[in-house]
């Protein structure tokens, strides 16, 4: 039988899980406004107008998303005390 996780072990897998669909979902929209920018056919020396919204609503998600990524990435959580500095706290190491 495996032994149950700790509570900073599921705290690292949650904030991985979470930083890669969040990565992903960048990635994605992204990949979506250089889409519209190189392929979708514009009308000469202007922007339309739908376009524009896109963009405008890509460019709030994006920046929420990278606000969100760079939160959970510097989050610390609660810091159990390492006096020998092996990384794993000492409430959590076998005796």
């Amino acid at each position: 039988m495996k032994s149950r996780l700790t509570a900073s072990e599921l705290d690292a897998r949650l904030k991985f899980v979470i930083g890669c669909v969040l990565g992903f979902v960048l990635l994605i929209t992204t990949v979506g406004v250089l889409w519209a920018l190189v392929f979708v056919t514009q009308p000469i020396g202007a922007q339309a107008e739908n376009d524009k919204m896109f963009f405008s609503v890509l460019s709030s998600v994006a920046t929420f998303i990278t606000g969100t990524l760079a939160g959970i990435m510097i989050s610390t959580g609660r810091n159990p005390e390492d006096k020998n500095n092996n990384g794993i706290p000492d409430s959590e190491e076998s005796e």
